[in-house]
């Protein structure tokens, strides 16, 4: 199978209840790329990348869109094979990986339906039908979190993740201290997300003041190097994100021992044939480790469902969507919706959802 066509497309999603806060950002909309593959035969796949802002990683929607504009007329006659398809983008530019993983996902979309299977079944068979997520909220007042959090508790997620950072570390402590007043007893497990936004010093203050509290410090600080320093010194254990910038740096980090699970983001890794590799060098290693992304509609949700739904379940952290913060969606019928704290993974071939193209409007680019 061949690459017939390939088309861009610029959309913007609306945040429910702005803005979203992060350590690194505030968001009030997000701008999403997405490409609509076509084969020789005249099967589509789509795929998506969205940025959270400029801020949160070495990304942004202008790039992402640029890169594929560069890589595109290189792309067309290319093998849709997923290890063949990354040669040829790893040969007509370095890096980027957020903007080829649009090409990846489109890819395993188009030949899951040109082979009639999904694509969790392309990607190892799913292990589960209902796959578990996990809330994220954003930075805010202590007591507004905890209100969230007994609201997502009595919903049914199994997970919690608290983003903290970027202000005081005495706010941050007083929030976890809320929280898990909320949610203690119920099992609902916990993690302190600082987005990279403490210093080593406010690390160890929240660790030592939070000590009773079972949670894990997802990317607490900036770099590798930062969180060596903290690693012997706190009493969490560590998830890396942001810096887990390609598999050669989860390798290291599994392999040293530097952290005890991930936050995976599929676009970060350039998709979902490398994912599949994240994904089975933390089942080596028994990591737990999450298949999201930073934002993004229907498609990058139905990527990191499907995704999701393959993970070994002891070691699976959830498949996090951006659907409960976000206005509307591409596909109303088959776009996944979170319900009891669970996705249901898509039916039908491909990801199983069909956007409609006509919410885009025209291509920025064709090819």
């Amino acid at each position: 199978m061949k690459i017939r066509a390939i088309h861009i497309y610029a959309h913007d999603l609306p945040v429910k209840n702005p803005p979203f806060v992060v350590s690194s950002a505030t968001v009030w909309s997000l701008d999403s790329t997405l490409v609509r593959v076509v084969a020789e035969d005249g099967t589509e796949g789509w795929g998506e990348t969205c940025p959270l802002g400029g801020t949160y990683a070495e990304a942004h929607a202008a790039g992402a869109r640029t890169a594929l504009t560069a890589m595109a007329p290189g792309l067309i006659g290319a093998e849709l094979w997923p290890l063949a398809l990354h040669r040829r983008m790893d040969s007509l530019l370095n890096g980027h990986n957020y903007a080829k993983a649009a090409i990846d996902i489109a890819a395993h979309d188009l030949i899951g339906k040109r082979l009639g299977v999904r694509v969790a079944d392309l990607l190892g068979g799913g292990a589960v039908e209902r796959v578990p997520t996990y809330y994220s909220t954003g930075v805010g007042d202590p007591d507004d979190v905890a209100r969230i959090a007994k609201e997502r508790k009595a919903e049914g997620y199994p997970r919690l993740q608290v983003k903290l950072g970027g202000r005081p570390v005495q706010l941050d402590i007083e929030t976890l201290r809320k929280v898990w007043e909320v949610i203690r007893g119920s099992g609902m497990r916990l993690a302190a997300d600082g987005n990279r936004g403490w210093t080593t010093r406010d690390v160890l203050r929240l660790s030592r003041e939070c000590a009773d509290i079972p949670f894990v410090l997802e990317q607490p600080c900036d770099t590798i190097e930062e969180l060596a320093r903290i690693r012997p010194l706190v009493r969490q254990p560590i998830y890396l994100d942001e810096s887990g910038v390609s598999l050669n740096t989860v390798i290291t980090a599994a392999g040293t021992g530097l952290v005890d699970g991930f936050g995976m983001k599929v676009t970060r890794l350039g998709g979902l044939m490398r994912m599949r590799a994240f994904r089975d060098l933390c089942d080596a290693r028994n990591l737990p480790h999450t298949s999201d992304d930073a934002y993004g509609g229907d498609v990058i949700a139905a990527a990191c469902v499907h995704l999701g739904a393959t993970i070994r379940p002891d070691l699976n952290e959830g498949a996090w969507i951006a659907a409960p913060l976000i206005e509307g969606h591409y596909d109303p019928k088959a776009g996944p919706r979170v319900e009891g704290g669970h996705i249901t993974l898509p039916e039908g071939p491909g990801l199983g959802v069909t956007p409609d193209k006509d919410l885009f409007g025209d291509p920025v680019a064709s090819f």
